[in-house]
């Protein structure tokens, strides 16, 4: 590439590179920004003439070292405002935080969309943010391995830095504390490091941070990730050819939606998957044989204190397919609701400590609308009788002893004074009903493949794609495209938040 010196009014730009293979208005480009004179007003003399936007430098003979000459005008330099605009870069990089709405994006250290978006999920939970937030560097337990508390400090961090940046974070610490508590995730292809399952990712950080996480509560067993996560099962197990039965209990941080032809809804899938099949060894039959096991949801996560509890839904669309020796994904169309009803899927004895918070809720929603909720009488002509009885009998107490009496009445009124100042404590119960905050999908064919995004409810209604350092915004319709039947990213994994009834004590 030759290069030359440009002569415009006084002024003399040496060294300036001339690319040939590129046309001329890319040269009056760079004596643009050197020189403030558009291209269309440039005037720039060369062999033949004044040099066209479009001719050929090889016929022009511009040769190395050769001085060129430059007429035109430059535009006029506007004058700077009194008091300049401040835009959101310009802020405070925590001022810029909040005025984006919404947290950071996780660059993709190759192949790690998989953790990427389950960060984002969990990220989305305020209530596991706090005890994170609490967990220090000298919190490790007895029984905790040095693996899992660095892999819980990681994700402290990472959360962390999600809060404060508005620009994409890099997960290195987690992916590496990661990979060396669970070496799957640094399994490699030809030297490079392959896509994982995501709900591998999901399952074995929850199962770390319940083992990390203690609870502050009095309550010496519960833990803060059972308290947001878990969920307690009872199953009838039953053989129908030996009569057999028994009652078994678990506990799990997600239900499973089994797919098959029959499904086209979350619930039917939900019911699919509390009713499975096993093989076991049967004592009556002295062989194995084929056993039924129906579970209920004995007890849903609880609410402690102000948290709010959440449920965790996994679509089963992937199994093992023997002919390619990978796992297949199940393309099927699941419709599933932004608002989840679990009530059907409750034991007999939750569905009764359900029954009154649900009726609270629709006594609040109806008043929403301006529907009076359906009240109790207060009182009867039984209880009138009573209290008439309880009256005639104080007096003869009275006049037995007036002292002992006004002491009683003191003391009771005490006790009214106090059940009234806690009873308008209001308190927050379980409904079973569930509002959608975030989704976990896979676009691809297998699970080791593909693509997975978070897609996250912020706090004012909007919905925000995290496709890993891209953060966009989309609409509640968008989130519905996302059950299936195609190429399209498809829901993985649902986080449910619960919806509570306030009631007083």
């Amino acid at each position: 590439m030759p290069t030359v010196s440009v002569k415009w009014q006084k002024e003399v730009f040496p060294g300036i590179e001339i690319d040939t293979s590129q046309p001329p208005i890319v040269f009056k480009s760079q004596l643009y920004t050197l020189t403030g004179v558009p291209p269309e007003r440039q005037k720039i003399m060369v062999k033949g003439g004044i040099l066209k936007d479009d001719a050929d430098w090889s016929t022009l003979g511009v040769k190395d070292g050769q001085k060129l000459m430059m007429i035109g005008t430059a535009d006029e330099i506007v004058k700077a405002p009194e008091k300049g605009p401040v835009f959101v870069e310009d802020l405070p990089e925590e001022e810029q935080v909040v005025a984006l709405g919404h947290s950071a994006g996780l660059y993709n250290l190759g192949n790690t969309c998989y953790m990427n978006s389950t960060l984002q999920c969990l990220h989305s939970v305020p209530e596991l943010k706090s005890a994170l937030l609490s967990y220090s560097d000298t919190a490790r337990g007895n029984g905790i391995d040095q693996a899992s508390h660095n892999l819980t400090l990681a994700t402290r961090n990472t959360f962390g830095e999600l809060d404060q940046s508005v620009r994409p974070v890099a997960p290195l610490q987690f992916l590496q504390t990661l990979r060396k508590k669970y070496p799957q995730f640094a399994q490699q292809h030809n030297n490079v490091y392959m896509q994982q399952d995501a709900e591998e990712c999901w399952t074995q950080l929850v199962y770390t941070l319940s083992q990390t996480l203690i609870s502050d509560s009095s309550e010496s067993a519960a833990l803060p990730m059972k308290q947001l996560f878990g969920i307690d099962l009872v199953s009838r197990v039953h053989c129908a050819e030996s009569g057999e039965e028994s009652v078994e209990t678990e506990s799990v941080y997600s239900l499973k939606c089994h797919i098959s032809q029959d499904v086209n809804h979350l619930h039917e899938g939900l019911k699919h998957g509390l009713k499975t099949e096993l093989e076991k060894a049967s004592p009556a039959l002295g062989r194995t044989a084929i056993y039924t096991r129906e579970s209920r949801i004995n007890e849903l996560p609880r609410q402690v204190h102000k948290v709010f509890v959440y449920l965790t839904v996994q679509f089963v669309r992937f199994f093992w397919k023997r002919e390619s020796n990978q796992k297949a994904k199940i393309l099927r169309k699941v419709d599933y609701p932004l608002e989840l009803d679990v009530y059907e899927f409750c034991s007999d004895e939750l569905k009764q400590k359900l029954q009154a918070p649900r009726q609270m809720l629709r006594d609040a929603e109806n008043a929403k609308f301006g529907l009076k909720a359906q009240g109790k009488a207060s009182g009867s002509k039984e209880n009138e009788g009573s209290s008439s009885s309880a009256g005639e009998s104080s007096s003869m107490d009275i006049d037995k002893g007036k002292c002992y009496c006004y002491f009683c009445l003191y003391f009771i009124l005490v006790l009214l004074v106090f059940n009234a100042a806690v009873s308008s404590i209001p308190k927050k119960q379980l409904t079973g009903v569930y509002d959608l905050v975030a989704v976990l999908t896979h676009k691809g064919r297998s699970a080791d493949s593909g693509h997975y995004v978070g897609w996250v409810k912020q706090d004012d209604g909007k919905w925000i794609e995290f496709d890993d350092d891209n953060p966009n915004i989309r609409k509640e319709e968008d989130i519905l495209k996302l059950s299936g039947g195609g190429d399209w990213h498809m829901a993985y994994i649902c986080l449910y938040k619960a919806r509570m009834a306030k009631s007083k004590n």
